[in-house]
């Protein structure tokens, strides 16, 4: 198996500030082995669901193991590039944060109405860092990691962009940032594309915008596509 991996990043910074600002990019500053390829969208106003389609269509003739990354990870793991390869070997589409179930308009991975209910323990399979710096300030540590999901949370997306080639699966544009996730992740279970969870350690920074007017905007959408 080919080693060679693309991080496929988006930020609102310049390439310059990217590596000095965001801890994504700090992180790869200290480890960027020479196999692992950076697609960054510097300065970008587009959509996350266009951007990533567009390094999914640049991989049709140069193949790799895609992996769809916000930019405010703090990468704690030195050897996560084969953490994810290892993963692949298992799952078609890797995370760090999922649910083994879903139940009718379920508004994220995790919570199973628009209240933001939290669902059962038993699944979600989850295992992530929030907070500014390590140590994080919290620990999601949400059932047992390593288990086939149906639905992933996109902050860290690995994939073979030969199984996206090949099944014609892409980003729907219409969803900029919330519920693009989600929806990629139903395009998958239609197609029998395999989800999965894997122990890669990670700090987000972010805790999300639920509630907020895009993401409302954008939940209407998700159900007026899919209907539950």
């Amino acid at each position: 198996m080919s080693m060679k991996i693309k991080l496929v990043v988006a930020t609102r910074l310049s390439e310059a500030d990217f590596f000095t600002v965001t801890a994504t990019g700090r992180s790869l500053a200290f480890n960027h082995p020479s196999f692992l390829e950076l697609r960054l969208f510097p300065n970008n106003t587009q959509g996350l669901s266009t951007v990533y389609n567009q390094a999914i269509r640049e991989s049709i003739d140069d193949p790799a193991t895609l992996v769809f990354a916000h930019d405010d990870l703090l990468i704690l793991d030195f050897l996560w590039y084969f953490r994810v390869k290892e993963a692949l070997a298992k799952f078609d589409i890797v995370g760090v944060a999922g649910n083994r179930c879903r139940v009718p308009k379920q508004p994220s991975w995790a919570f199973i109405d628009a209240s933001f209910k939290w669902d059962r323990f038993e699944n979600l399979s989850a295992l992530v860092g929030h907070g500014k710096a390590f140590p994080p300030s919290t620990l999601l540590c949400l059932g047992e990691i390593r288990q086939k999901v149906l639905l992933l949370d996109g902050l860290f997306l690995a994939v073979e962009s030969k199984t996206l080639s090949s099944n014609n699966l892409l980003f729907d544009e219409r969803f900029n940032f919330h519920f693009y996730d989600l929806d990629f992740c139903r395009q998958a279970e239609v197609k029998n594309i395999s989800c999965g969870t894997w122990d890669i350690s990670l700090v987000h920074q972010s805790g999300g915008a639920f509630g907020s007017e895009d993401w409302t905007r954008a939940y209407q959408k998700y159900l007026d596509k899919w209907g539950d």
